[in-house]
């Protein structure tokens, strides 16, 4: 083994020696405290943009979601996918392949960054149009839009750098760098818009400022560790290490990309009812996003340690860090789906003040917090696939989720009204993760059967 890994498993975690649980829990717990800060100032400026501005500054930043989620999406899922097999050179303790993917992944970054930020920005307008936004907030979503697309190459760069240091098992600094970039967040999105009357531009100038300092936080990191330092020749590489990379990446970001088109699709049908029903919506979309941080986090935990025992053929170890990543979903459908059933209004009222809105919002969590359980275990079963490099049932589960969402919330919103748009979500966890079930039978379960042999 290289001096340089072996020096730096002092701090970061290697997956594939040890109780899984206890190297997973360990890994866990900083990833779900970074996800539920990251959650938790994106809740903030819903809160401060809602109390401070109002529910129509509110539907504004909620109706970017969707779009949001379809930029920055794609950049999370390439950066994901880029990660995968950072960690699979790591757990297979191939420092050469590590700094060729690594130096492939910066020169990869750059180029994603700049393209997305010139694609966001000329669309924004013809897109808000597509989604239908209604003339009273078409205004404030420019002006935010403007600022968060913007500014992309920050987000973009966290999310690459992030993805790295969890393959390689460091959940911690971007457990750092969350909680930086939150108090900034806030503080800035307080002073912008309660001291300031900045508007809906406040938001967004803090949002991109909090991603710069975390982004900061987690490159500076990286540029620490011993076995990532670059030289020239590790830039010089031969095409199949850039295809080998997008390759792996690319479905990843269009599974999310997809996704996020359904979501849109389901966004513009919402608009079309009013004001009221996109406020609502903004406020659902919210929560849904914060009590599926538990298991989404067990999902990232599953990916970097599945690629990582997966470079080291360490089958068994996979299956074992499943069931451990499969109980804290359960335990998380338990208390938070309990949740949703139990105080839809008191987590409506939080967030929003007409009657109508909140009414909406209690139509929507009940519903999907009994069936979040589904969506638990299909963040656990994906991320098993991707993981181990197989991203095209993944892809394909996200088409499905597309198609399902558009299907629901095309024939039945007009029917039954907003209750529409919880089962729109509802049937597309379904259908995702009977597409990932049968990945995970097609491609993990013969593995294990070998080693069994």
């Amino acid at each position: 083994m290289n001096k340089s890994m072996s020096e730096n498993k002092r701090k970061e975690i290697d997956f594939t020696k040890g109780s899984p649980a206890k190297l997973i829990l360990s890994f866990y717990w900083p990833l779900l405290v970074t996800s539920l800060l990251q959650q938790f100032y994106n809740f903030a400026d819903a809160w401060i943009v809602g109390k401070g501005l109002g529910d129509d500054a509110l539907a504004a930043v909620g109706n970017m979601g969707s779009l949001f989620f379809l930029i920055v999406g794609f950049s999370f899922g390439i950066a994901n996918g880029f990660g995968v097999l950072i960690g699979q050179s790591y757990g297979a303790k191939d420092e050469n392949a590590l700094k060729h993917r690594l130096s492939a992944v910066i020169i990869l970054g750059v180029i994603l960054g700049i393209m997305l930020t010139l694609i966001s920005v000329l669309f924004l307008p013809k897109a808000l149009l597509i989604l239908r936004t209604d003339k009273l907030i078409i205004a404030d979503c420019l002006k935010y839009g403007y600022i968060v697309f913007g500014g992309l190459l920050a987000g973009i760069s966290y999310n690459i750098s992030g993805a790295i240091l969890r393959a390689l098992g460091d959940s911690k600094t971007p457990l750092k760098a969350i909680i930086t970039s939150a108090i900034i967040n806030i503080i800035l999105d307080s002073l912008l818009i309660f001291y300031f009357h900045t508007g809906v531009e406040g938001a967004a100038i803090a949002t991109v400022c909090s991603q710069v300092i975390s982004a900061f936080i987690c490159i500076s990191r990286l540029l620490t560790m011993p076995m990532l330092k670059l030289n020239k020749e590790h830039f010089i590489n031969e095409s199949s290490v850039y295809v080998g990379l997008l390759k792996n990446g690319l479905p990843m970001a269009f599974m999310n990309s997809i996704t996020a088109v359904g979501c849109m699709v389901v966004q513009s049908f919402v608009n079309g009812y009013g004001v009221i029903y996109t406020a609502a919506y903004a406020a659902c979309s919210k929560y849904l996003n914060l009590f599926m941080n538990p298991s989404g986090t067990a999902g990232n935990a599953m990916s970097a340690y599945t690629g990582q025992n997966y470079g080291a053929r360490q089958y068994e170890r996979i299956k074992e860090g499943l069931m451990v990543c499969i109980k804290i979903v359960v335990l998380a459908y338990v208390l938070l789906g309990g949740v949703m059933v139990l105080a839809p209004r008191v987590l409506a009222e939080i967030l929003l003040s007409g009657a109508e809105q909140i009414d909406l919002v209690c139509l929507f969590l009940p519903r999907c917090g009994i069936a979040i359980i589904i969506l638990n275990l299909l963040f656990v079963i994906r991320s098993l696939v991707q993981g181990m490099g197989k991203p095209m049932l993944p892809m394909i589960s996200g088409i499905l989720e597309m198609v399902l969402r558009i299907f629901v919330i095309s024939v039945f919103l007009g029917r039954i009204g907003f209750k529409a748009t919880a089962y729109a979500e509802i049937s597309a966890w379904v259908g995702a993760f009977i597409i990932n079930a049968f990945a995970l039978y097609k491609e993990f379960i013969p593995l294990v059967k070998k080693t069994d042999l």
